[in-house]
């Protein structure tokens, strides 16, 4: 126990004083908070923003629930809680559910809407954008907004939704931002302070819970710092340089021991007895682990068919980690989550051997798997039923499944086009899985030694927990009408000039600013001894230059361009000797320095241009999307071309969401869906959301479905075509062409075919298809909402029925 001063005890009371409700928030848990989740806590109590940047595990979350224990201990005030993804939106929602009650909390995740006006709101980020442009009644005594995992703005495809939402809060809306620790956390503080006002920000580096890592070996777990350190240092273990010393070495002595006769004597082969070749499968790791009492475990494989291959490589072992009575628990807890999925789906699904996978302690996680099937094995996880799971990297991101040991086989994921190594940041979000508050002393993160490991590099991964965060932020066509509606151009534009992306650019552009400044005053002291006294000799120096330039050409050309050469040679040769430094005698000096000048000119020249193209970088962009908008008449200039206003088109795109908000917009417009049925209506919103992985591909046309399914097809296409045209016209850069490799496979859902002949055409995993089935019934329930007559009915009957069998299931919470 650590004595305190009488000061300090005197400061302490003081503190206590100044925030009574985190005081009995503190009392009501059963066990104490850190140091920096009462900073965070007394920030909030004080009436200002915070920022939380902290490890994955460290108890972030807390923060965020002592802001709902705020806001429920008023009798109006409402929170709203954000997240990345659906499943953690679940997750969160049951979790409140626990504690405040069912009748206290509400979700909105787009195909789920639970008690929209409860007082604790759970929701996606993109909802809350939505109704912050819509101006909802929902946003009434908000107060409290927690955005979790907020470092997701860096996010190249959605990370545009978090700015916008930390924009356009109400002032008077107190902002709880929860990230992972980055390393520029001070400098995204400041924008929120710039944007937000009050705003403090907590960074905290300790992992509660501290991690020791380990390269396997063989069978023999080595240390990957210095045990002499005391875990603190970044020097690689000596052992472990030792191994990879003698790998290196290995194929020159292994080529010797081969070759040894010639010799005259046997040299020992000491890399075929070497424990770098001996690597365990993946079922002895386990039996490892479990002897080691290092279960329950993550196995990070970056690649569904891989972690499937490892449960079943597993299984194959005849690994069983569970005991009767476990196994009774687990099956209970399937049979009841899964009973509203019928047999013959659940045959299709590979139910049984995912059950038996799950009896015997081992499962797989990843975005394939049906959104039932990963809850279950999220849930079995964190009863401690299920021993191991093989993941991809997506079980990093937030969701609460924390194990004993984290293990990675590989240090290298394929990106979709290269295999690169894992950075600093996607090292520390999967290893910070390791060790579970409360439960664990310890976590432990295990590396398998592979031929080409570094240890130096490992370490250098290992040892930087940060990462930094940018801006993904630009304007899209949906965000330019809602703005210039709400606030006009001239003000939108401000408002884009304070997005973080532009707040970065601009710290930016200070640092080349300064830069120039001081070229230029070395500029200044390079012309001091340049200068001549017989006349300008920049100029001078300028036609040398010239001069060289154009001898250093090839002289290869047809005889008319070797005579223009020629010609304009002599005419600099006569310029230069005929102007007067000349013959200044001190020529040449003079010229060094010339030379050093024109240098740093041009370099100077260079970050001056990168000061231009940075400075009002978003809201050029702005500008353009109006161009685009303004030619085709969804804003109209005012007469003196300075102000916009939205004209009836405009407000249709205002209320669509979405990377192809324009194409989607004017195919209402010019009403190339009006004739669609339900299933083929499907098919064509199918084909604006779908985004093939790069297997996926097109289908060929002969198997996409048949008449005016085919005629509104060819002539949405055409319609980008052109949009993509005229976004080039403007220096914007486009969207893809649409996806066709799954609409046979919606078509035949929302006409209702059985799973398994669906699955066959979609050729993906049932959680892929779930995904993309949510992804097109959010974009026909905006049809529903913004069009009418026929095309209205056929979006909301084309929901329903799109909305069925294992689409249904997976939407329950």
């Amino acid at each position: 126990m650590v004595e305190l001063t009488a000061a300090e005890r005197y400061a302490l009371a003081q503190a206590r004083k100044k925030t009574p409700l985190v005081n009995e928030f503190r009392e009501r848990r059963t066990f104490d908070l850190d140091p920096f989740q009462i900073a965070a806590a007394n920030v909030l109590e004080a009436g200002s923003s915070v920022l939380v940047a902290a490890p994955t595990g460290a108890g972030k979350t807390v923060v965020a629930e002592f802001a709902v224990f705020l806001a429920m201990s008023t009798e109006t005030d409402k929170l709203f809680y954000t997240t990345p993804m659906k499943a953690l939106s679940n997750q969160k929602y049951n979790e409140f559910v626990d504690e405040w009650g069912a009748s206290n909390v509400g979700l909105l995740t787009g195909d789920t809407n639970i008690n929209p006006t409860a007082r604790i709101m759970v929701m996606t980020t993109e909802v809350l954008r939505n109704m912050l442009y819509a101006d909802s009644d929902l946003l009434r005594n908000l107060k409290f907004v927690v955005m979790d995992e907020i470092h997701y703005l860096a996010d190249r495809f959605r990370g545009a939704v978090w700015e916008e939402v930390i924009i356009h809060l109400p002032q008077h809306v107190r902002l709880v931002g929860l990230s992972a620790t980055v390393s520029n956390a001070e400098e995204f503080g400041d924008w929120l302070q710039a944007v937000r006002g009050n705003t403090e920000i907590i960074v905290s580096e300790d992992r509660p819970v501290p991690l020791d890592q380990h390269v396997l070996v063989g069978n023999k777990f080595i240390d990957l710092f210095d045990s002499a350190g005391s875990g603190a240092t970044t020097r690689v273990n000596p052992e472990l340089l030792r191994l990879a010393y003698s790998h290196q070495r290995a194929p020159h002595i292994r080529s010797a021991g081969r070759n040894s006769h010639r010799g005259g004597r046997n040299k020992p082969n000491y890399a075929m007895n070497a424990p770098l070749q001996g690597r365990m499968d993946r079922a002895q790791i386990i039996e490892l682990l479990a002897e080691k009492n290092l279960l329950p475990a993550i196995s990070f494989i970056f690649s569904r068919a891989g972690c499937d291959q490892a449960v079943s490589q597993v299984l194959r072992s005849g690994i069983r980690l569970t005991t009767a009575d476990e196994r009774g628990e687990i099956r209970e807890i399937v049979e009841q989550r899964c009973s509203p999925i019928p047999d013959e789906d659940l045959g299709v699904l590979g139910y049984w051997d995912w059950v038996d996978g799950l009896e015997r302690g081992v499962a797989a996680h990843h975005a394939g798997l049906l959104p039932a099937f990963k809850e279950v094995v999220e849930e079995l996880f964190q009863k401690k039923l299920v021993k191991v799971v093989f993941a991809t990297e997506t079980l990093a991101l937030g969701i609460n499944m924390p194990a004993r040991t984290v293990v990675l086989e590989k240090l290298e994921k394929f990106n979709g086009e290269a295999r690169l190594p894992l950075t600093p940041g996607e090292y520390t979000q999967l290893t910070g899985r390791a060790g579970r508050r409360g439960i664990d002393v310890e976590g432990h993160s295990l590396i398998q030694w592979s031929n080409n490991l570094d240890p130096q590099t490992v370490a250098s991964l290992a040892s930087r927990r940060t990462y930094p965060l940018n801006s993904s932020f630009r304007p899209t066509y949906n965000m330019a009408i809602n703005l210039i509606e709400q606030f006009g151009r001239a003000r939108t534009r401000d408002i884009l000039e304070s997005s973080f992306a532009q707040f970065q650019a601009d710290r930016a552009v200070v640092d080349l600013a300064r830069k120039v400044k001081q070229q230029e005053e070395t500029l200044a002291g390079y012309a001091e001894p340049m200068t001549c006294y017989l006349g300008d000799f920049v100029e001078y120096a300028a036609l040398r230059r010239k001069l060289t330039d154009i001898e250093k050409q090839s002289e290869s050309g047809s005889r008319a361009a070797k005579e223009k050469r020629s010609a304009e040679l002599n005419s600099l040769r006569k310029q230069l000797k005929s102007h007067a430094c000349h013959h200044c005698p001190d020529r040449e000096q003079h010229a060094r320095w010339a030379e050093r000048w024109w240098r740093l000119k041009r370099d100077t020249d260079k970050i001056v241009q990168q000061i231009n193209t940075r400075t009002g970088a978003v809201a050029r962009i702005f500008d353009r999307v109006c161009d685009v908008l303004v030619d085709i008449d969804y804003l109209m200039k005012d007469p003196l071309g300075t102000e916009f206003s939205l004209t009836p088109k405009g407000e249709y795109l205002g209320k669509i969401y979405g990377e192809r908000d324009l194409l989607i917009a004017e195919s209402i417009r010019l009403q190339l869906w009006n004739e669609l049925d339900v299933p083929s209506l499907a098919a064509m919103a199918c084909a604006i959301v779908f985004e093939p992985r790069r297997e996926e591909g097109l289908i060929n046309e002969r198997y996409l479905p048949r008449g005016k399914f085919l005629d509104a097809l060819h002539e949405t296409q055409s319609l980008w075509a052109d949009l993509d045209e005229l976004e080039n016209y403007h220096k914007l850069p486009g969207t893809s062409p649409l996806a066709t490799g799954l609409c046979l496979a919606m078509y035949k859902w929302a006409k209702g075919d059985r799973l398994d002949n669906v699955l066959f055409d979609a050729d993906m995993p049932a959680g892929d298809f779930v995904r993309w089935a949510k992804q097109t019934i959010d974009l026909l329930d905006q049809l529903a909402q913004v069009t009418d007559g026929e095309l209205q009915k056929t979006a909301r009957d084309s929901l329903d029925q799109v909305r069925r069998g294992i689409v249904a299931y997976s939407a329950v919470v």
